[in-house]
């Protein structure tokens, strides 16, 4: 296993994270099954433990609290807040009144008495920055929290949120999770010349691009992948998207089987070549999901294996716009962009 400082703050954390969304409902993972993945990953040298409060309603941090438990020193424990909680109205977004009692929650769920990240998961578009700052920098104060960072922020909420924090005088976001494979670069345009400039910890999420990079997917073949039996659209192969992205693993495989490589191992590989990043969070549902996956923690492609990446999907684009997390609001509401 690799590690790298988490930005400038000091801490060594693993290029492999452990990410857990798929304990619970989402992934159908027992608790048994969540321990023993957890194990396996802190046995392989992986130090840093992604959740969220949102991951199968709150099922995802009890699972890894649980997990955890008797080990907690050995862990750089992160999770998340804003997306909904329920119905409440309010029992979301980035509000100093909701991050407060989300917190607090999470803590009770995960069995512990502070989180080492603690991480926006959306941004919101109806709080202030110096609102959502501010309420973070005094749940640091208070001892509840190390750190904090965002995720999925586009470039310019990045700049405007440093800014805030030193005009404010504000503690700041120290890390930003975007998503990042190599069937979707565009975060390379904007979004990492931002971190690197501010000197952020970057943890990428969906390395594999949602199951496309697994080795699962591949040209004649059924998917069967637990995701595209839940999001049918993303999978669909008369979609025009889709088809890009099963001819460029088509090709990456190819490149893949060249290098001596499976294409876990290229995916990852790519993701965490780039300077900007820190870390890639993995997802297992299955221990040998978690293996196949741990097979990458070594791996350092040689320019020759990145350049011919690049003459597949070229750098800064993202094979399925449609797919992002991070597109400004006024794109996706014509109400926003007319008077």
């Amino acid at each position: 296993m690799q590690y790298r400082s988490l930005g400038r703050t000091g801490v060594q954390v693993s290029t492999l994270v452990l990410g857990a969304m798929n304990f619970g409902r989402i992934g159908n993972t027992t608790q048994e099954e969540a321990t023993a993945i957890v194990g396996a990953a802190l046995d392989a040298g992986i130090n840093l433990i992604d959740t969220a409060d949102a991951y199968s309603g709150g099922q995802s941090e009890e699972m890894v609290g649980k997990a955890i438990a008797g080990r907690r020193d050995d862990v750089v424990l992160a999770t998340k807040a804003t997306l909904p909680m329920g119905d409440e109205r309010n029992h979301r977004g980035g509000s100093r009144r909701w991050l407060v009692t989300a917190l607090d929650d999470s803590l009770r769920r995960l069995g512990v008495d502070h989180v080492d990240l603690y991480q926006m998961h959306r941004w919101d578009p109806t709080t202030s920055d110096e609102e959502t700052l501010s309420a973070l920098t005094d749940l640091q104060r208070a001892g509840k929290v190390r750190y904090f960072g965002s995720s999925t922020f586009p470039a310019y909420r990045i700049v405007q949120a440093q800014w805030t924090a030193r005009e404010r005088h504000l503690s700041r976001y120290v890390t930003e999770q975007p998503s990042y494979s190599i069937l979707q670069r565009g975060i390379e345009t904007h979004v990492l010349p931002a971190t690197q400039e501010y000197g952020m910890g970057v943890l990428a999420w969906s390395p594999l691009a949602s199951g496309w990079l697994s080795g699962a997917i591949r040209a004649g073949q059924e998917i069967t992948t637990n995701r595209s039996g839940f999001m049918r659209q993303r999978y669909d192969i008369s979609v025009p998207a889709n088809r890009a992205k099963l001819e460029a693993v088509e090709r990456l495989a190819t490149v893949a089987d060249e290098a001596g490589l499976s294409l876990i191992q290229l995916a990852l590989g790519f993701v965490t070549a780039h300077p900007g990043v820190t870390s890639a969070i993995i997802g297992p549902r299955t221990a040998d999901h978690l293996h196949s996956q741990l097979a990458a923690a070594d791996t350092v492609l040689p320019t020759d294996v990145l350049d011919a990446i690049d003459a597949i999907v070229a750098p800064g684009v993202d094979l399925a716009p449609d797919e992002k997390h991070d597109t400004p609001p006024a794109l996706l509401d014509p109400a926003l962009r007319r008077r």
